[in-house]
C-alpha cells in the first residue's frame, strides 16, 4: 500500500517538471488551444464553420440508420391532390375547391377521427360558396391551413392574408378551425425539426388534431419511419378525386373511419422538402407527409429526450483529456493503436448509441468531438515533445489510470463483450398473461388478432421501459421483464412494483379500447417476485438473446396464474414487496403454488384499499393461529365492508378451508 502514495508524489513531481519545461509562452499558447478544442468539441454544430453541415449530414446517416422500420400506420390517411387531378380539374393553382368540397362531404359521412387540410384558401374562386358551406356544416373536427406574411413570408402575401383571415371567419364553427400548416427547413432545406410552436398562430396542425401536452413547446427532432415493406408505404395515399362521388367513397369507408385524414397536395416540384433520409434514398418528401410523421410521433407520445448539455460538456471534456493522454503516452505505433481504436469507437459510436437509445442527436458534436481530439492531441503533442523522454514515459504510465470504464463505453469498444456468457443476479421478475387471449384468436380474423397483439404488446412494453425495466421476452401474449441487470439500481424494487401495477391499469384500458366487433378481452394477470437468477447472453453463433433464466423466472409466472384462483389481478411474493419500498401492500395469506411443495406469503398491491383497512386485515391474519374464532369474524366483517372485493372475499374462503394458519393449495 505504501508503494501507492510513493507513485503519487512521483507523478506529481514529473509533472511539475513537464510544466516548468515546457515554459511559459508554450504553456500559454497550449492551454489557448486546448480551449478552442473544448468549444469545438462542444458547439461545432452551431458555431463552427463547414462543420455544421458535416454535423447535420452525420445526424442523417443516423436518423435513416435507426429509423423504426414499420408496417402501414392505421392511424393517418393522406388524401391527395396528385398530378392526375390536376389534369382532370385542369387547374393547378390554386388547387380546384370543388373537388375539396366534394371530398369533404364525403370523408365527413365516413366518420374519420379528424381531418387537417394541408391547403391554404388564399384567394377566390368560383366555387367558394360553396366549400364555405360545405366547411360550416362539417361534423368531424377539421382543421384548416394557415399562415401568416410576418413568419411564412415565402409562402404567403399581405393580400393573401387578408382573404384567408376573411375566408376563415366565414367558415370557423366549432368543428371548423384553423391551424398552423407551417414548417421549418434547415439552410440546406431538410425538414428536421419541429416548427417553433409561435403564439401569434394558431396550434400547428398536428397539435391541432390530437393535441398533446408533450409536443405543446417541442421543437426537437421530427422522428421520420421506414416503411417495413418497401411496396407498402408508412401511410396510405388516396388521389382526392375517389372521394367526390359518394358512392366510390364509400368503398374507402374502412380505410377512413376512426383515422386522422391529412388532405394536401402530391404534386411533382411543389411543397417537396428534402428529409435526413432524402441523402441516403434520393426522393424527397411533401410537406402533407412531414406533417403525417409529425402526426404519428404526437400519437406515440415519442417527444424524444434531448442529450442533456451537463452530458455534452462531460464527453467534450473526455474527449479532451483521452487526447490529451494519448499525446502524453510515449509507445510505439502497435502498442498506441488500441488505445486509439478504442477512442474512435468510443466518440465515434456514441452519438449512434445515443440514437439507438431513442435520444434527439440533433445538436451532438459528433464531428466536433474529433476535430477537438485531433486539436488537443496537436497541441499536447507539440508541448510533450519539448520536454525530455522521462516526462513521456511518465505520461504513458498515467494514460491507464484514468481511461473511462463504464459499461455502455466497454461495449462500444469491445465488442467482444458480448460472447456468449451468464451472471448470477438478484432481480425482481414481472410477469404478465393476458386471460382469454388465445380463445379470442380463435374467434376473430388473424389480421385483427396481429392487431390487438401488436398494440397490447406495445402498450405493456412501454410501461417496462417508462419504469426502467429490462423486457425479457414475449410468449405469445405474455410479457416477461426484469428489474436489476444489466445494470441495477437502488430504485429497482419500487420501479418493478409500480410497473407490475401499471401493467395491470395497461390492460385495462385495452380492453376497454377495442374495435368494434370484437369480444370482449379479459384482464391482465400479473406476477411480480424478487429472487436469483442467471442472467447474460445466451444461444448459439448464430444468435443470441440477452435473458434471465431459473427458478425466480418460474416463481414470478406461477404467482401470476395463481391470480386467476384467487380472483385477483397482481400478485407479489414477500421477496419483492419488502424491497419494494411501497406502503400499498395488503397481505393475501399463505400459498402453495401450483409445482411446488412450499408456501409462499403472497400480497396484492391495493392503493384504494383504506391503510386503516390494510393495517386491520394484517393484525387479523397474525391473529389467526392464537384466535381463529375472532379473527375470522373480523375479516368477515371487513370483507362485508368491500362487498365487491373478490380477491378479499377468496381470502375468506381460503382461511375458512384450512386449519391453523395452514396454506392453502392452488389447483
Amino acid at each position: 500500500m505504501a508503494e501507492r502514495p510513493r507513485a503519487s508524489r512521483s507523478w506529481l513531481r514529473r509533472a511539475a517538471r513537464i510544466i516548468q519545461d515546457a515554459g511559459q509562452w508554450r504553456l500559454v499558447s497550449t492551454g489557448v488551444v486546448l480551449l478552442i478544442a473544448l468549444l469545438c468539441a462542444r458547439f461545432s454544430w452551431d458555431y463552427v464553420p463547414v462543420v455544421g453541415d458535416a454535423e447535420r449530414a452525420l445526424y442523417d446517416v443516423r436518423m435513416t440508420g435507426f429509423a423504426p422500420r414499420v408496417d402501414q400506420d392505421p392511424r393517418i390517411v393522406l388524401v391527395v391532390y396528385n398530378d392526375q387531378t390536376l389534369i382532370a380539374t385542369k387547374k393547378r393553382s390554386p388547387l380546384d375547391r370543388s373537388t375539396l368540397a366534394k371530398a369533404l362531404r364525403t370523408l365527413d359521412a365516413l366518420g374519420p377521427k379528424s381531418i387537417g387540410i394541408d391547403i391554404l384558401i388564399d384567394q377566390p374562386q368560383d366555387e367558394d360558396p360553396d366549400l364555405i358551406a360545405t366547411m360550416r356544416a362539417m361534423k368531424t373536427r377539421t382543421w384548416l391551413g394557415y399562415a401568416e406574411v410576418a413568419d411564412n413570408a415565402e409562402q404567403i402575401i399581405y393580400e393573401q392574408q387578408q382573404f384567408l383571415d376573411g375566408f376563415v371567419k366565414q367558415v370557423r364553427t366549432d368543428r371548423m378551425k384553423p391551424a398552423s400548416i407551417r414548417l421549418e427547413a434547415d439552410a440546406d432545406n431538410v425538414a428536421r425539426s419541429w416548427p417553433a410552436q409561435l403564439a401569434s398562430l394558431p396550434p400547428i396542425l398536428v397539435q391541432a388534431m390530437a393535441p398533446s401536452p408533450a409536443f405543446a413547446k417541442y421543437k426537437g427532432s421530427i422522428r421520420y419511419r421506414l416503411p417495413a415493406d418497401p411496396d407498402r408505404p408508412v401511410f396510405a395515399s388516396f388521389p382526392i378525386d375517389l372521394f367526390t362521388d359518394p358512392a366510390v367513397g364509400a368503398a374507402f369507408a374502412d380505410q377512413i373511419r376512426g383515422r386522422h385524414v391529412m388532405i394536401g397536395g402530391d404534386i411533382v416540384d411543389n411543397d417537396q422538402f428534402e428529409t435526413p433520409m432524402s441523402a441516403t434514398t434520393g426522393k424527397s418528401m411533401i410537406g402533407l407527409e412531414v406533417h403525417a410523421n409529425m402526426l404519428a410521433q404526437s400519437l406515440d407520445g415519442a417527444a424524444l429526450p434531448r442529450v442533456p448539455g451537463w452530458l455534452l460538456w462531460i464527453i467534450a471534456l473526455l474527449a479532451i483529456m483521452t487526447a490529451v493522454f494519448t499525446s502524453l503516452a510515449e509507445m510505439r505505433w502497435y502498442s498506441l493503436a488500441p488505445f486509439l481504436i478504442v477512442q474512435a469507437i468510443l466518440f465515434g459510436g456514441l452519438p449512434f448509441w445515443f440514437q439507438h437509445g431513442g435520444w434527439d442527436t440533433q445538436g451532438v458534436p459528433a464531428i466536433g468531438w474529433g476535430i477537438g481530439w485531433v486539436l488537443a492531441f496537436a497541441a499536447v503533442g507539440s508541448a510533450a515533445r519539448a520536454v525530455g523522454s522521462q516526462q513521456r514515459r511518465f505520461a504513458q504510465s498515467a494514460l491507464g489510470k484514468y481511461l473511462p470504464r463504464d459499461i455502455a463505453n466497454q461495449i462500444l469498444a469491445e465488442p467482444e463483450k458480448l460472447a456468449l456468457h451468464g451472471e448470477k443476479r438478484a432481480i425482481f421478475v414481472v410477469f404478465t398473461d393476458l386471460e382469454g387471449f388465445t380463445k379470442l384468436s380463435h374467434a376473430i380474423a388473424p389480421e385483427m388478432v396481429a392487431q390487438l397483439l401488436n398494440r397490447y404488446l406495445d402498450s405493456l412494453s412501454d410501461v417496462v421501459l417508462a419504469h426502467g425495466g429490462t423486457i425479457d421476452k414475449f410468449v405469445g401474449d405474455a410479457v416477461v421483464a426484469f428489474w436489476g441487470a444489466p445494470i441495477s439500481r437502488p430504485d429497482d424494487g419500487t420501479n418493478a412494483a409500480k410497473a407490475a401495477y401499471a401493467m395491470w391499469q395497461a390492460g385495462e384500458a385495452f380492453r376497454k379500447d377495442v374495435p368494434e366487433g370484437v369480444p370482449p378481452i379479459g384482464k391482465t394477470r400479473v406476477g411480480l417476485h424478487y429472487g436469483e437468477a442467471i442472467v447474460g447472453n445466451f444461444g448459439g453463433e448464430g444468435r443470441i438473446q440477452y435473458t434471465a433464466l431459473g427458478d425466480s423466472m418460474n416463481t414470478a409466472a406461477r404467482l401470476e396464474a395463481a391470480n386467476k384462483s384467487l380472483q385477483a389481478s397482481v400478485m407479489a411474493s414477500r421477496e419483492a414487496m419488502e424491497r419494494s419500498g411501497m406502503d400499498w401492500w395488503r397481505p393475501m395469506g399463505r400459498v402453495i403454488l401450483r409445482g411446488r411443495a412450499k408456501p409462499v406469503e403472497i400480497f396484492e398491491p391495493a392503493p384504494d384499499f383504506p391503510a386503516s383497512d390494510r393495517d386491520h386485515l394484517t393484525a387479523i391474519l397474525r391473529r389467526l393461529t392464537e384466535d381463529r374464532e375472532g379473527a375470522l369474524k373480523g375479516l368477515i366483517a371487513l370483507v362485508m365492508r368491500h362487498p365487491e372485493d373478490t380477491a378479499l372475499a377468496h381470502l375468506l374462503y381460503r382461511i375458512e378451508q384450512t386449519e391453523n394458519g395452514d396454506a392453502y393449495v392452488l389447483g
